[in-house]
């Protein structure tokens, strides 16, 4: 299975309305429910103001459309990074899953994945 790395900073907030957010803005990812509006979007492009926020993510999708009977290929990947101390935060969209980690761990997600057979693109 191949993987693209992501070239950019990420961050994790929270803000306190839809409005907060530049939706003309090329990568974002929009999660709403009840309690919070939560937002990952490139560090470049965090709203001004708010009411969390944490820096210093890296990331890779997995390549391709993943077909929805498709089953285990996020629980695989999270846990070869679970089994080395590599926290995540995943995100999906209708074609495929994205994989966040803390930036000073990239690099060793990327090793410990390439060792498990995957590739980098």
């Amino acid at each position: 299975m191949k993987l693209k790395k992501l070239d950019y900073d990420l961050t994790v907030c929270k803000v306190a309305a839809i409005t907060d957010i530049d939706l003309k803005t090329d990568f974002f990812f929009i999660g709403k429910n009840d309690e919070e509006i939560s937002l990952v979007c490139l560090t470049d492009d965090t709203p001004q103001y708010t009411t969390a926020r944490e820096d210093d993510w890296k990331g890779f999708r997995i390549q391709g459309i993943l077909d929805f009977t498709l089953i285990g290929i996020l629980s695989k990947l999270s846990k070869i990074l679970a089994d080395n101390e590599i926290g995540i935060f995943a995100v999906s969209t209708y074609n495929t899953d994205y994989i966040l980690v803390k930036k000073e761990n990239f690099h060793k997600a990327i090793d410990v994945l390439s060792a498990a057979g995957y590739t980098f693109v």
